[in-house]
């Protein structure tokens, strides 16, 4: 799951970034410029996605120089790490329960 989450991560900002320069202002026009920008956002992408798979991969098989080597490549020798969120149940205390009033208005 964390590869999949780390891969949209850095996917969804290059798409965003292309798609916002190739749109300049809804008037889209495919000069060199925008195909080069379009190029090497498919470029990072690809680079990304394999280097990110083979780090997860070689973490799995416990192959440490090839999970290194690809972090780094990567920018950074470890893996991201998102923690799981806790359900809304699990993460909320507990209410106190408070006694119904007594019909004749005195304290419990």
């Amino acid at each position: 799951m964390n590869l999949y989450i780390s891969v949209l991560r850095t996917l969804v900002p290059l798409l965003v970034g292309w798609v916002v320069t190739a749109a300049g202002a809804f008037g889209v026009d495919a000069d060199s410029t925008t195909v080069t920008a379009g190029v090497t956002a498919l470029v990072t992408a690809v680079y990304y996605a394999v280097f990110r798979a083979l780090e997860e991969w070689a973490a799995k098989r416990d192959w440490k120089p090839l999970r290194l080597v690809a972090g780094v490549l990567l920018g950074w020798a470890r893996p991201p790490e998102y923690p799981a969120r806790a359900s809304a149940r699990q993460s909320a205390a507990p209410v106190a329960a408070v006694p119904p009033p007594d019909p004749e208005g005195r304290p419990a």
